[in-house]
């Protein structure tokens, strides 16, 4: 690959994460959460339930952070945790209705915002774009993997 190649796609991609970064912030604000509530209560909203391990997983936290994010949600009345009688530990989480609305809110915001810019790509190339994107999302999440895996195997 040549060197040149290699930094314009890093620029491409610290640009995409600036840009989007600066959306989310916007967006999660109005509603007057974090960007990390903005992230979970996706998931939860998307899920309709889901383990606490779970969404862990698919956020890439711990579970001692997520329950702290966690906590602030269940105060703000935006989910609520459900304890399993049998296994106090597996905990699931929910929307409230209160959580259903800011979801909604931020979903309609988030589709508004991703459909000028996917309008503003040319009708004939939308379907490229989406197939170039979701091999880009799979290698960065396999390269994640990999680092995370070769990071446990050290600590070992």
């Amino acid at each position: 690959m040549k060197v040149r190649d290699l930094r314009l796609f890093r620029e491409k991609m610290r640009r995409l994460q600036r840009d989007l970064g600066w959306q989310w912030k916007s967006d999660a604000g109005c509603c007057g959460i974090t960007t990390a509530q903005c992230h979970a209560l996706l998931e939860v909203g998307e899920k309709g339930e889901i383990s606490l391990v779970e969404l862990a997983g698919i956020l890439g936290l711990d579970t001692s952070t997520l329950s702290r994010t966690m906590d602030g949600m269940v105060q703000s009345g935006l989910v609520e945790r459900h304890l399993n009688p049998s296994d106090r530990r597996y905990v699931s989480i929910s929307l409230t209705a209160h959580g259903r609305a800011v979801y909604d809110e931020i979903d309609r915001t988030f589709n508004n915002y991703f459909k000028v810019i996917f309008e503003m790509i040319p009708e004939e190339k939308r379907e490229q774009v989406l197939e170039s994107f979701a091999l880009l999302v799979d290698a960065v999440h396999q390269s994640c993997s990999r680092c995370c895996k070769e990071e446990s195997a050290n600590e070992r």
